[in-house]
């Protein structure tokens, strides 16, 4: 191929477009806002809003993705509209899906073995790491210094009595997946004097981690850790891994933070341990169904801190997007292999 035509599929900022063509000369891209939604300025370039079309625009839509030879991200984010259009479109061969977990979306579009086979699918893997290590870091934190005890007493007016804070420093957390987000965090938790315990399926060099413990240990090593910090992603394999035999293992008050997925944790299990405080502090940027539902315990429990899947985001990161989609782009006009293929057998 000497020139390939992609679709731009969902709100990007126009200097991010115009930047796509110039890393890249030799793509065609296909830009037309007004048929993608507001960006949102305050989320980094993401836009979480629901976006109507009118139905000609949804025509003139459906029509621009169904010329392209590849996606810069999926439909709406949709599985079902990511199925329409690869049944529509025959020259697709390539789908770039924003989020780092992109895999999920490609999950729910139930493509069969052909589709898979034919259009390679890959994701933002690694943007996002660097501030979810420093949400992870927070957590970690916030648990060690007791910030729900902190708040209970500023908003009661009452000063309390001295107690002794832990330290993170020398103390034991598990890194629960050592994808590009557990490293991120090992990382930045070795930096604090953290000794870091790996939970990963295989043995991988990871800097700042002691050492690598396999997933069939998560309990064993769990009686000896001040925190734990998910990075999976969420796949068969990984839901609710972490669960009440962790949790009846684990020494009490230990703080859980969540930066993967939120089906990887059993939630109903999560609010019982915090409930009887063998969790001190949960520190959730995910949870199991999004958004949570009103009437969840997690919304109220005093040691709770939710974010709305927010964490990752930056000012930025969707200019380092658009930087790997045109690499991945140079990679196949090329020849190359391309970077952070998604695994179509557990969909990460």
């Amino acid at each position: 191929m000497t020139k390939l035509r992609i679709v731009v599929t969902n709100p990007l900022a126009e200097e991010n477009a115009r930047l796509l063509a110039e890393l890249e000369p030799r793509l065609e891209v296909v830009y037309e806002p007004e048929l993608l939604g507001p960006v949102s300025v305050t989320s980094g370039g993401h836009n979480r809003t629901a976006f109507q079309r009118t139905p000609e625009q949804q025509e003139r839509y459906e029509e621009m993705i169904d010329s392209a030879d590849a996606l810069f991200g999926v439909p709406g984010g949709s599985g079902k509209a990511l199925a329409r259009t690869v049944a529509a479109n025959p020259r697709l061969r390539w789908v770039h899906t924003i989020p780092a977990g992109g895999g999920q979306q490609v999950k729910a579009a139930q493509l069969d073995a052909a589709a898979l086979e034919r259009i390679v699918f890959t994701t933002s893997a690694g943007v996002y790491s660097e501030p979810l290590a420093e949400f992870a870091a927070l957590g970690v934190l916030a648990g060690a210094k007791q910030v729900p005890w902190l708040l209970q007493k500023q908003r009661a007016h009452e000063w309390g009595a001295s107690r002794i804070f832990g330290s993170v420093r020398g103390s034991t957390v598990l890194v629960v997946g050592l994808g590009s987000i557990g490293r991120a965090v090992a990382a930045k938790l070795a930096a604090l004097g953290v000794r870091v315990v790996g939970i990963h399926r295989r043995h991988v060099d990871v800097p700042g981690v002691e050492r690598i413990a396999p997933v069939e240990r998560f309990a064993d090593e769990a009686r000896e850790a001040d925190a734990i910090v998910m990075c999976l992603p969420g796949t068969d394999a990984t839901l609710k891994i972490l669960g009440a035999e962790v949790f009846a293992a684990a020494k009490p008050g230990i703080t859980i933070v969540n930066v993967g997925r939120g089906t990887t944790i059993d939630e109903p299990a999560l609010i019982e341990a915090l409930r009887s405080q063998t969790v001190g502090m949960a520190v959730l940027d995910v949870t199991a169904a999004e958004p949570l539902d009103p009437a969840s315990p997690l919304w109220d429990l005093p040691g709770v801190l939710l974010s709305p899947h927010t964490a990752g985001l930056a000012h930025g990161d969707m200019r380092l997007v658009t930087e790997i989609v045109a690499d991945n782009a140079r990679r196949l006009l090329d020849g190359e292999p391309l970077r952070n293929i998604v695994d179509t057998v557990e969909f990460y």
